[in-house]
């Protein structure tokens, strides 16, 4: 008897659109996914990745049971049961714990695999341990969100759907052709009322095919063009001096700096840009109510920063903010849940010693060096180190030392495939979660659409066993509060302001349809500071400025690793669903670059820096800038073994530690004969 039922779900990957999705089940099977009409935002539609769930869900590779592995990296694999898995968990994290009088020697590895609020089950699971060893910072987007709280002391909280008001639109370095699709609708409102589209960018992205002009940079000299715009407007007299005297913090030196150091010629030779192209950026600005998108790409340089504090002042400066439809918009993480997940109280004796934090973008090479104690234990999740880190030679001489490596993941990754345990993940189908975007406005909650599969448990259940595994081995030994289920912690996060800005009663209202959040009020009258004395402090320029971008003589072609359609990084790869040629197993070259090194389309070529190597076929693409190479992440010879060392200049203010550079990678490229 076929039993049909409709279930809400929302979408929890690093993702700007968190999809509102209609989930539909017969006989306890997930058989169609499709949009949510009831959301604003995605308004009843989702991206390919979306529709490409059911495939995801049922893969034939998806995990089923525990598994452990002996010897390490070996292959040889053997199911085994949860009780046994948990069992020899809690039996090494006791053990490391009285070998070393803490739980230092334990830590984990944790990212955005699944950026739902109960996914911090892990982080609450080792709170539970008392002092342990945290892996902490931002891979995407910390150096942006620093930029602009140096110049306004907070991120602007935009509604992208404002955006559909604007008067002109200026993508810069953001691709939602590829990574928010949802938000082509705004753009094209605003476009049928006159608004033009400038979109800047060093590749030509279907974006930038999309756009009404295009403006191609050398990666890294954004900065410069924002200053070359704002130096033709000043001396046309367009920026209004009576008000930016009075509401911008150390105008007179900016003022003195554009004056005397920004050479428009200069410029565009720096940039790369045409002048013409810079008069064309600074008329849209000059119009007013200029929407300016500033995508996380361009804030992964050495000076990605100070790059987005120039661009923040181009916007500002102009008078584009303030208004609905213009100004800048970055993310949206509103901060307004509590994510008691981390911060549940602990007693006295846990919190006698504090956490030991670890630069998530170094964390091999930061963790190598650690004594007293050395990492014993790690435990990942939501990530693939293996294909997307830095300094992968350092990670496998972590694996050397470690003692107890877990993986909790749907698939046998790369990252997997070195663990001592694997424990199969549930999908966020088969459990409660409460979900918000970094991007847009609307809330829901992610209900339990089908029974779990297999033996498949959620990162909050295996907190919840493992708890209760190691309480029961030694009464107290972790006070993480096991007996909460996954719709008390989702009940604890709806505070009265969070009722309030949702326009609710109870959050149980969010089970038949997603709400969008009400903003708070952006005032236009609070100061910009051009000159950041909070800058200054953290040993940075405090000067909003053109820093210049890194370069390497010895490796003369820049490598950039941009997002796919068909993936979330690592995610995905598997789906044949998703088969729409891309590949991960080539190089794309301008022919100009290409023969200088004799090398020709499908030629087997090896790029390499100081990192390491990695083989790939040549692509010849005539629209790539000279200079800069492209191939995508991940693939069967990783790209990031040529990724090592590299820190954006700021991140330390809202992620703890400063961001990583990854377009800051610099390769050769030769033939493999």
């Amino acid at each position: 008897m076929r039993n049909h039922k409709i279930v809400h779900n929302v979408c929890p990957r690093n993702c700007y659109e968190t999809c509102s999705i209609l989930s539909h089940v017969e006989n306890d099977k997930l058989v169609k996914v499709e949009g949510n009409i009831l959301h604003g935002y995605t308004r009843g539609r989702l991206c390919a990745k979306g529709y490409a769930l059911t495939e995801y869900v049922y893969h034939p590779e998806r995990l089923k049971y525990p598994i452990k592995q002996f010897p390490r990296g070996s292959g040889n694999w053997q199911r085994i049961s949860w009780e046994e898995a948990l069992g020899f968990i809690a039996e090494k994290i006791i053990e490391l714990h009285d070998r070393y009088g803490s739980s230092l020697a334990c830590g984990y590895n944790k990212y955005s695999g699944n950026i739902g609020v109960l996914h911090q089950a892990t982080e609450g699971m080792f709170r539970g341990l008392g002092p342990h060893t945290i892996a902490q910072g931002d891979v995407c987007l910390a150096a942006g969100n620093d930029a602009l709280i140096y110049n306004r002391e907070k991120v602007p909280f935009k509604d992208p759907e404002d955006m559909a008001k604007a008067k002109g639109i200026v993508l810069w370095g953001v691709n939602p052709a590829r990574t928010a699709t949802h938000q082509w609708f705004f753009i094209n409102k605003a476009r049928d009322q006159g608004a033009k589209l400038l979109v800047i960018d060093p590749l030509y992205t279907p974006t930038a095919a999309q756009g009404d002009i295009f403006l191609q940079i050398k990666p890294g000299t954004d900065g410069m063009l924002a200053m070359a715009t704002l130096k033709i407007l000043l001396e046309k007299g367009k920026l209004d001096e009576g008000y930016i005297k009075e509401h911008f913090i150390g105008w007179e030196t900016f003022k003195s700096y554009l004056l005397e150091e920004v050479e428009l010629s200069e410029a565009s030779k720096i940039t790369g840009v045409p002048l013409e192209g810079i008069k064309e950026l600074a008329a849209l600005y000059e119009s007013k109510n200029c929407a300016t998108w500033v995508g996380f790409g361009l804030q992964r340089y050495s000076n990605g920063g100070q790059t987005v504090r120039v661009i923040d002042a181009l916007v500002t400066l102009t008078g584009n903010y303030g208004e609905i439809g213009g100004g800048i918009y970055y993310n949206n993480s509103s901060g307004i849940f509590p994510i008691n997940l981390k911060k549940f109280p602990r007693p006295p004796e846990q919190e006698k010693t504090k956490e030991r934090i670890v630069d998530i973008n170094h964390f091999a090479s930061e963790v190598l060096a650690l004594k007293d104690p050395p990492l014993k234990l790690l435990w990942i999740a939501g990530r693939n180190p293996l294909t997307q880190d830095q300094d992968i030679d350092k990670w496998h001489q972590l694996f050397r030392q470690l003692e107890l490596i877990v993986t909790v993941d749907m698939f046998m990754n790369e990252i997997a495939a070195q663990s001592d345990f694997v424990l199969p993940a549930a999908t966020f189908f088969e459990d409660y979660d409460l979900n918000y975007s970094y991007w847009h406005h609307w809330i829901g909650i992610n209900q339990p659409a089908i029974p779990p599969y297999y033996e498949a448990k959620s990162d909050l259940e295996i907190a919840r066993l493992l708890t209760k595994e190691l309480n029961k081995r030694r009464p107290g030994f972790s006070s993480f509060p096991a007996e909460r289920t996954a719709l008390d912690w989702i009940e604890g996060e709806f505070t009265p302001e969070v009722l309030a800005r949702l326009g609710i009663k109870n959050w149980r209202e969010l089970l038949q349809s997603p709400r969008k959040l009400i903003p708070p009020s952006e005032k236009s009258d609070h100061q910009i500071h051009l000159f950041s004395q909070k800058a200054k402090e953290g040993q940075l320029p405090a000067l909003a400025r053109f820093t210049p971008p890194l370069s390497n003589p010895s490796y003369p072609l820049r490598l950039l690793t941009p997002q796919s359609l068909s993936r979330i990084h690592s995610q995905y790869s598997n789906l044949s669903w998703l088969d729409f040629g891309e590949t991960s197993e080539e190089v794309e070259m301008n022919p100009q670059d290409a023969q200088a090194r004799n090398l020709e389309e499908k030629d087997t070529v090896l790029i390499f820096n100081e990192g390491g190597t990695c083989e790939r076929k040549v692509r010849l693409n005539k629209y790539l800038p000279e200079g800069v190479v492209l191939a995508s992440q991940g693939g069967q010879d990783p790209i990031n073994k040529l990724f090592t060392g590299l820190k954006a200049d700021m991140g330390i203010l809202t992620g703890g530690m400063p961001g990583g550079a990854y377009y800051d990678v610099w390769v050769e490229v030769k033939k493999n004969d």
